[in-house]
């Protein structure tokens, strides 16, 4: 076995091992040994729920929601699904930005994908370009109104989630 590899697979079973005044002991050994009388290991434990949000904390991820539109849905879709139970104004800012970057963003991809058509090309470059521009001029516009703690309607929007 070649040296490197022969020092590879100590420092592998130094750190794969717990010190035991009994000896030495894999982790999945030391895991065994401590189960509570149904089986499960004493270090189970329950989903923490998440605490719900600051009235601050609510108003800078509702924020954040209508900035995320610069780079299309996916910053409000993560927000809406991941703080949406945690504070009521972070859940309507979010599904507001969501419900508004959504179309956009499906054009533009679509857009950027019709820019390898020949001859043609061009115009949809400049189309997808338009539409960045105006997600971004209303989410920035939007994220500013909301960071004031003022609810925010888009004047165009389709509202697919309700």
């Amino acid at each position: 076995m070649p040296w490197f590899w022969q020092r590879c697979t100590e420092s592998l079973v130094v750190i794969s091992t717990t010190c035991t005044p009994e000896g030495k002991q894999t982790v999945a050994e030391n895991a065994r040994d401590h189960r509570d009388g149904q089986g499960r290991s004493e270090y189970h434990g329950v989903p923490a729920n998440a605490l719900p949000l600051t009235a601050s904390e609510d108003r800078q991820w509702a924020t954040l929601a209508h900035f995320g539109g610069i780079l299309g849905c996916v910053p409000s879709l993560l927000i809406y699904l991941i703080f949406r139970d945690r504070g009521p104004f972070t859940a309507q800012e979010s599904k507001e930005a969501l419900n508004f970057s959504l179309p956009p963003t499906i054009a533009a991809v679509l857009a950027n994908i019709l820019v390898f058509i020949p001859y043609v090309g061009n115009i949809f470059a400049v189309i997808a370009t338009l539409i960045w521009v105006a997600l971004t001029c209303f989410s920035v516009a939007a994220g500013i109104h909301v960071n004031r703690g003022q609810p925010h309607r888009y004047p165009y929007n389709l509202r697919w989630i309700k």
